[in-house]
This record gives C-alpha cells, sequence and structure tokens, in this order.
C-alpha cells in the first residue's frame, strides 16, 4: 500500500523531474513553486483566454507544479518535449476504430470515490488507450472532467492480473494480439478548477497509509468537536441518538386568511410517503394548492457578509436519527430547538468566504432569485458550514501536501449533500438525496449530518486504497486549469492519441454547478469560454459550434498525423449533434465511424441518422498523415486527388465488425457506404477551400471500378479478402437500421428496398409509407412515393429483355420461372412495371437530370420574399448551396440560410459546413 515517491516528502530521498534532480521531493515542489509564483506575476500569462478567477495565493495553494496547476500550466511543453517521442513518419502506424461501452466500471471503487456531473468510467476508456497507443505514449483530454481518462492511463500500468487476463482473453475472441501493458503519460485539462481539483486527486496519488491515518484521525476529531450538533434525544426521554438528518418545511402564506402554513403539515401525505396536489388550510379551511400559496420571508443579518439578507422562511419538522443500528424519526422538541439556537450563536470560521450567484445570467437563477439565495454559502445551514469550515481548517494542519489536497477532494465531495440542494425522498431508500444538475431548493430539503457524510467518504476512500491507484505515479500526469481551446503549451503534432468527453449543447450548465463547488477551494471558472448553449450568457447554437471547432481545431493540432480521437458525445438534438460533426471536419478530422450503446440490449449499433441520436456515441475520427495533406498541396483538387483521400480513407476503416451476441453476425460498416465515402471525400475537400474535383453520380459510377464492392461496403482488396474470410465463417450480416427523415434517405431506403426486391408500385407503398411517420423531420418536404421513383429508378415496362437484377430476383424467388430466358412471355409478364435500381451508368443520367431539376427549383428559394420559407426540400436546398460554393457566390448561400427557419440548417450537416464556409469566406473578404 506505501508509495515511496510519496514517503520522500518528509526525507532526503533524491528525486528527479523532468531531467532535474533534487535532494527531496520537498525541494522539487518549492522550485516549480517559485516558477509557477514568477509566471503568475507576468501580465500576459494572466489574459490567456480561460485563466480561472482567483488570487496568487489560492492558485499557488492548490497547485503541485510542475504536475498539477490551478492554472493554465506552463510546464506542459517541458512535460511533452521529455516524455514525448517527436513525429516520426518513417514508422509504420495503423489502427481500426475501437469502439467502447461506456457504461462499464460505474461501480469500481475508484469510478465512485468522487462524483462529477458527468463521467465516462475510466474502465471503458482503458481499452481504447491500449488498441491506440504504447506504453509511454501520451494522451490528452482537453474536457478532463473528473479525471477519468488520466485514470485509466495509468490504469494501463497498474492493472491487477485478473483484468489483464479477461481484456485479453477478450481480445484473442476478436483476433486481436495482446495489448502492450504499461503507464501512458497524460495530459489532462479542463476550464474548471473545481474539475482539474478532482482530476490532481484522482490522478496525482499520495501515501494511502498517511491517508488513511489522516482521515481516520480527521474524522474523530470533528465527532469530538461537533458531535453534540448531530445528537437528539429518543422518543424514550434518556436514550441518545445520532442523527442522520434533518427535515426543513419551507413556511407559506394561505391567500385567503394569510394564516402561517408549514407545507410539510399541510400537504405531505405520511401515510402514502407523498405530497398532495391539494390541501386545506388549517386556520381557515380553504383549499389550496402550492401555486397558490404566497411565500414567508425572513430578514437577517448574514453572518458571512454581514448584510442584511432576505430568504425564504423554514422550520425544523422531522428528524431522521439512529439508536445504534436502528433508525427512527421523530418531531423536533424543545431540545433540539436550543441545540439549533445554540449552533446559530456559534461564530463561523473566518475560511467561509462569501460568492455571489451571477443570478441574471445563470440558466439556474430563476429557481434561486424567488427564494432569496444569493450567495454561495446561503444554500447551507449554519450547523453545516460550521461542520465544513471547521473540517478545513484541521485539513490546513496536515503536514504532507498531497495528503492535505486529497482530504480537502474528501471533504468537498459531500458538498452538495450537505447542502440545502438535498431533498427530503419520503419513501426511498434513503430518505434524502441531491437533485444533480440543477440549483433546486425543495420545500422540503434534508440537512444531512456532515459527519455521517464524511463518514462515508471515508469509507469510499478505504476502499480507493486497495485498488491500483495506490500505484499511480504523479512523474506521469501534467494536468491544467484552462480552455481547451488554448493549449499553446503541446508543441504541434506531439500527442499520440485523444479521447475527450466534451461538453453536450445545453444538457448541463458546468460552470454555474461549480459555483458552490469552487466556492470552497478559492478559484473560479471563466465561463466566457464555456463550451455550451445558454441563452442566459448569451451561447446559442452557433457560438456552440464555434467554440467546439477551436476545441476540436487545438486536438488537431497537437495530434501526430495519422494518430486517432475517440469523441464520446450524449445529446438527442440532431442539431447539436450536426455541430459536432461539422466541427470536426472543419477542424481537420475525418470520422471514421460513428456508434451508438444500446444500453437495454447491450449492443452496438452504427449511426445512419441524425434522429437517432437517443444514446451516447462513440466518434472515431482520424487526422490524416502529412503526405496526403502535401498531395492535395502540390497537386491540387484533381480527380485523382479525390481517390488518394478514398484510398487513404478506406485503409482507416474496419475490414470486419461482428456483433457481441450469439448467434454472431456480421455488422454493416456504415462509412464504407458508397454515399458516405463521397460525403467524407466532399467535406474533406470544402475544408480545404477547394471545388469537389468529381460529381456525386460520376463518383459512384467509377468507385466500384478502383476498388471493391460487397454487400454495399467498399473494400482495398486485402480488406476484401479478410471481409470474405469472415463471411465464410459468419454469414450472416446485420444491415444497419435506416431511418426515413428527408429525401436523401428516402431514396436510400427505396435502393436497399429495391436491391433485395424489384417490386411494382402498389407492392412498394404499404412497405414504404409507415416508414416516413415520426422520423421525418420538422418543415422537411419529401417528394410522394411516384416522384421518388420516377427521377430516381427505373421501371421495367415490358419491351425488350427483362432488367438482370428483376430476372434474377423472379428466378430466385419463383420455381415456375428459374431457367427461363430473359424475354420469356411468363417471365415478362411476371416483370412488368416493377421498379429497379439502375446500373451505374445510367445512374449517372438519372442524376444529372435530377440536380437540374433540383437546381431549377433552388431559384424559388432564391426568388423568396417572405420572411421564412416554412417548408423546403433538403436535397434542392443541398444542390443549390453545392452549385453556389462551385460558383464562389457565398452570398447566395448566406441569403437563402436567412430565409430558412434556424433548425432545417442546424440540423443539416452538409448545409451547415457550407453556410459556415461561406460566412467565413465572407468576412475574411475572399
Amino acid at each position: 500500500m506505501t508509495n515511496a515517491l510519496f514517503s520522500a516528502e518528509n526525507q532526503s530521498t533524491p528525486v528527479e523531474c523532468f531531467g532535474h534532480n533534487f535532494p527531496s521531493e520537498h525541494a522539487r515542489r518549492e522550485h516549480f513553486t517559485t516558477l509557477l509564483a514568477e509566471k503568475l506575476k507576468d501580465p500576459a500569462f494572466r489574459k490567456i483566454e480561460g485563466f480561472p478567477q482567483g488570487t496568487d495565493e489560492a492558485i499557488l495553494a492548490m497547485s503541485d507544479p510542475p504536475y498539477y496547476t490551478a492554472c493554465p500550466n506552463p510546464f506542459l511543453e517541458d512535460f511533452v518535449r521529455h516524455y514525448g517521442k517527436p513525429y516520426d513518419p518513417s514508422v509504420k502506424y495503423s489502427r481500426e476504430p475501437q469502439t467502447i461501452d461506456v457504461s462499464v466500471g460505474k461501480t469500481d471503487p475508484i469510478y465512485k470515490a468522487h462524483s462529477y456531473h458527468t463521467k465516462v468510467p475510466h474502465l471503458a476508456i482503458v481499452p481504447s488507450i491500449l488498441h491506440y497507443t504504447q506504453p509511454g505514449d501520451i494522451v490528452l483530454d482537453g474536457f478532463g472532467g473528473s479525471g477519468m481518462t488520466g485514470v485509466a492511463a495509468q490504469w494501463c500500468g497498474a492493472a491487477p492480473p485478473a483484468y489483464r487476463h479477461e481484456l485479453e482473453s477478450e481480445w484473442r475472441k476478436q483476433g486481436k494480439p495482446a495489448p502492450k501493458w504499461g503507464a501512458r503519460r497524460v495530459i489532462l485539462n479542463d476550464l474548471s478548477p473545481a474539475a482539474t481539483f478532482i482530476e490532481a486527486n484522482y490522478n496525482v496519488a499520495c501515501n494511502a497509509e498517511e491517508l488513511l491515518a489522516e482521515a481516520n484521525r480527521l474524522l474523530k476529531t470533528i465527532e469530538t468537536e461537533a458531535g453534540w450538533m448531530y445528537e437528539t434525544r429518543h422518543t424514550d426521554g434518556k436514550t441518545i441518538g445520532t442523527i442522520n438528518f434533518m427535515v426543513w418545511s419551507e413556511v407559506f402564506s394561505c391567500p385567503e386568511c394569510a394564516g402561517e402554513i408549514v407545507f410539510t403539515e399541510a400537504a405531505l401525505n405520511e401515510e402514502e410517503n407523498e405530497v398532495s396536489k391539494t390541501f386545506s388550510c388549517q386556520h381557515c379551511g380553504a383549499e389550496l394548492t402550492k401555486r397558490s400559496l404566497d411565500r414567508i420571508f425572513e430578514t437577517k443579518i448574514d453572518p458571512v457578509t454581514g448584510e442584511q439578507s432576505r430568504i425564504t422562511k423554514f422550520v425544523p419538522f422531522l428528524i431522521n436519527y439512529n439508536v445504534g443500528r436502528q433508525e427512527f424519526v421523530k418531531t423536533p422538541d424543545q431540545e433540539d430547538i436550543l441545540v439549533l439556537n445554540k449552533i446559530l450563536g456559534t461564530n463561523l470560521p473566518a475560511s467561509i468566504a462569501p460568492r455571489k450567484f451571477p443570478i441574471e445570467s445563470m440558466y439556474h437563477g430563476s429557481r434561486l432569485k424567488p427564494k432569496g439565495y444569493e450567495w454561495a454559502h446561503q444554500l447551507y445551514t449554519h450547523r453545516a458550514l460550521l461542520v465544513l469550515g471547521s473540517l478545513a481548517n484541521h485539513i490546513e494542519k496536515v503536514t504532507s501536501p498531497d495528503v492535505r489536497r486529497v482530504l480537502y477532494s474528501l471533504v468537498y465531495h459531500q458538498t452538495v449533500n450537505a447542502s440545502l440542494r438535498n431533498s427530503y425522498r419520503p419513501g426511498s431508500t434513503f430518505g434524502n438525496r441531491a437533485i444533480t444538475g440543477v440549483y433546486y431548493v425543495s420545500s422540503m430539503p434534508a440537512e444531512a449530518s456532515v459527519i455521517a457524510l464524511v463518514r462515508g467518504t471515508v469509507k469510499r476512500f478505504k476502499q480507493l486504497c486497495k485498488t491500483p491507484w495506490t500505484e499511480f505515479s504523479k512523474a506521469n500526469v501534467a494536468i491544467s486549469t484552462g480552455h481547451a481551446a488554448r493549449l499553446s503549451g503541446i508543441p504541434s503534432g506531439s500527442i499520440d492519441y485523444v479521447f475527450t468527453d466534451p461538453p453536450f449543447g445545453s444538457n448541463i450548465f458546468y460552470a454555474d454547478l461549480n459555483i458552490a463547488y469552487e466556492n470552497w477551494i478559492g478559484i473560479h471558472s471563466t465561463p466566457s469560454n464555456e463550451a455550451i448553449i445558454d441563452s442566459f450568457k448569451g451561447k446559442g447554437l452557433p457560438e456552440y459550434h464555434v467554440l467546439m471547432r477551436e476545441c476540436f481545431a487545438e486536438y488537431c493540432r497537437v495530434l501526430k498525423p495519422g494518430r486517432w480521437m475517440t469523441v464520446v458525445f450524449s445529446n438527442s438534438k440532431a442539431s447539436v449533434w450536426n455541430a459536432i460533426q461539422v466541427a470536426l471536419q472543419q477542424a481537420g478530422f475525418v470520422v471514421a465511424e460513428v456508434t451508438s450503446l444500446d444500453k437495454v440490449q447491450g449492443s452496438y449499433r452504427q449511426v445512419t441518422s441524425t434522429t437517432a441520436v437517443k444514446q451516447d456515441l462513440v466518434i472515431s475520427a482520424y487526422k490524416p498523415n502529412g503526405g496526403l495533406e502535401d498531395r492535395l498541396n502540390q497537386h491540387g483538387p484533381t480527380v485523382d486527388s479525390a481517390w488518394d483521400f478514398v484510398q487513404t480513407h478506406l485503409k482507416q476503416l474496419p475490414a470486419v465488425k461482428v456483433t457481441s451476441g450469439y448467434p454472431q453476425e456480421l455488422l454493416n460498416i456504415v462509412e464504407r457506404d458508397p454515399r458516405r465515402i463521397y460525403d467524407r471525400m466532399a467535406s474533406w475537400f470544402i475544408r480545404h477551400g477547394t471545388m469537389v474535383p468529381i460529381s456525386t453520380p460520376e463518383f459512384l459510377a467509377e468507385l466500384p471500378v478502383r476498388f471493391r464492392e460487397m454487400d454495399g461496403m467498399v473494400f482495398l482488396p486485402d480488406q476484401l479478402v479478410e471481409y470474405e474470410k469472415a463471411r465464410s465463417r459468419i454469414p450472416q450480416v446485420k444491415q444497419a437500421e435506416l431511418f426515413v427523415s428527408d429525401e436523401r434517405s428516402a431514396i436510400d431506403w427505396l435502393t436497399n428496398f429495391l436491391l433485395k426486391r424489384p417490386s411494382t408500385r402498389s407492392e412498394i407503398h404499404p412497405e414504404y409509407i409507415p416508414q416516413i411517420g415520426s422520423a421525418k423531420r420538422k418543415g422537411e418536404l419529401i417528394p410522394e412515393l411516384d416522384q421518388l421513383l420516377e427521377d430516381n429508378f427505373l421501371r421495367y415496362d415490358g419491351a425488350g429483355d427483362v432488367p438482370s437484377q428483376i430476372h434474377s430476383y423472379l428466378s430466385t424467388n419463383h420455381k415456375d420461372l428459374r431457367g427461363l430466358e430473359k424475354n420469356s412471355p411468363a417471365l415478362v409478364a411476371k416483370a412488368k412495371d416493377r421498379w429497379y435500381v439502375p446500373d451505374p451508368n445510367k445512374a449517372q443520367d438519372l442524376e444529372k437530370k435530377r440536380e437540374k431539376a433540383l437546381l431549377k427549383e433552388f431559384e424559388t428559394y432564391k426568388a423568396f420574399t417572405g420572411r421564412k420559407i416554412k417548408e423546403s426540400r433538403l436535397e434542392v436546398l443541398r444542390a443549390g448551396f453545392r452549385a453556389a460554393w462551385a460558383a464562389k457566390d457565398y452570398q447566395t448561400i448566406i441569403g437563402v440560410a436567412n430565409k430558412l427557419p434556424e433548425e432545417t440548417l442546424q440540423e443539416d450537416e452538409k448545409l451547415l459546413t457550407l453556410h459556415d464556409l461561406a460566412l467565413t469566406r465572407t468576412e475574411d473578404g475572399i
């Protein structure tokens, strides 16, 4: 359990850091702290975007440079130069996308040691790091959150034998070689000082024996000092019980008689353990609802600010307590009230700092302001502030800086549950729980015992100290606090792999939620750089898109060519999903795979439609190697350069994907679909500001000539050999789900249907109509079935030989038609009026004819003079935007975009890309 590195803190054991030798760990810390202190005096350093709000003293007290700084880490370049391996294009590197299960490992003691708003468990990340990297490689996570990417990187060198055996066995089943075990280095960054503080405590481990000894001593000290605050007399009048939590009740005024109403007394049905929607006034008998009540406020002097405060009135209602192991509840008696009054008369520690909520710019400000909560400390009772402040004062006296920092984390982990955000949950297992992700003080807050909460955390940390966490080394980590788009200390092309879990649009408002936590550590986020959608801060989807593009561009800059990034993303809005996709492509990445985990069935599926964004998505993207870029710059956007991209892109895609269930099925690899390949190629050229050198019909016709096709997928020759081997072993191919949400997906659905079953219009109609129900985009005009068939497919009219596609289908499915010639009357009669998919040459002619018709219709959109085009054909808009881009007519793109509803533009990747680039070209004067 003992880690020698941390035992050196108070000894004369020499230590090495970045090639420098120091006589002790203390000397190392002093040296780099002095350098950081000098850096903090530089005004230019403090002007770095994302620099947190805090004094030099607070930042230095929190930091352990060069491994962790509570500000932008000025030692990142030293870390990379000392530990990194320079990019060498002669070293062969090839990987396929790696799918991960983001729900795995949520019961692991490391994961449970400290909560955060969102977390991908480290055990879900470990396989990806092993897959993409070698021991000693540098991994980056610019949205580090609680630091699970760092934990995963270090776990690769500390994983127990049982875990290694299990993973190696699973990889053998998949035909993969065993991974190379060994710790990876990691750079973690986050805008929030709260997040990087948690990251440090997860990744810059300390001496476990010393930590547990100090934690137990701290617990005993606070029990002796403050235990009386959580004592209550049992209903037998003799025995002293220990309070688990006290329920407070908001007090209202009856609108009819102005009598005071204790909410829980009036509305809580204790037999049913639920709050009644209607209840009677105990004074006048009026029938009431909660909304009909008037709030009562109390005006008093705030013990922290010294100013008058006006907050809703609460009174103690119920005490949940234990006598021995038995749990009881009681109404607070006179003795309990006397204890509360004694507590109120006790001065708070001077360390309790005032921090005002920026109510007007907070999404959840409307929940705080009506009840009078203006300051972070007001979310706590006087008792909770006394105990938390006292704990902080005792921790400050701990000698070891590493142990001291982890102890702070141990206590601050419970600051949400210790606050009035903790609500009474009658009838539930624990009886009380905080609502996460929102500032909300209910009318029945449950004030939990801080001592009991900390006791629970100490138990968690005891379990933590039995894990590989004790073997982690601070030498493997560099943690920085700042903006993910400004990692200027990291040299370009130096990072081996990126794993990141970015903010999901407007799902969680991290900076706001961290205000209360950061008040305890004395350093605050700079929310202006936060990549979220928040109307209260003037940030819509366009602002989110720009911020994410800047962050991804920084990832692309520092990543080595040909290396990979994994992005975990969860948002049900198609517009946010498209913003992420477009930002990735504009930053320079090429998406190779997008999969989602079905948490109900425990299986993966590949995403084919924006309507499918219901679960956590895992995006695998790579930075193209420098050779592709160089050839494009040298030869320009030629047809050959388009096929050069395809050749390079196909190499990055998996040849075989197999389902995890039984019996096994081969997965249809969506990224190998011809149209998806064309889209990736087109995005590549558009991002480089050039015309796409080949049209869709020409591309689709030439693709099977240059490459190999099977089961609707495109392969390189050696990849097809691998796929065919798997196909002979696993004959069943599981097709990707396809949702009809627009005209293009309707055409794709009909293509898949007719390839398998050339059919008459009357046979197609009942199968097609159910596909365009709830998945259809709002405001999207999908042409009628007859028009879709006429514009995109061919119908056999009975003249001439039966087309091969129809002949093959009929002879396979009808015994009486087998062996007949293609001009046989019986075969012709059965084949007449069936629609089928044209061969590539005829498809080109159809596509050109269709494109001409689309552009003609686009002219009506250009001429539109109303406020908004409420309904439109997406294919018309795409064709028009493409044509305008090719003609460098950026104003037409911008002009038509301004006439569209925001969701029409934001929910389509192609329109959003061209519009965003058109804006950029116009702003740059190109």
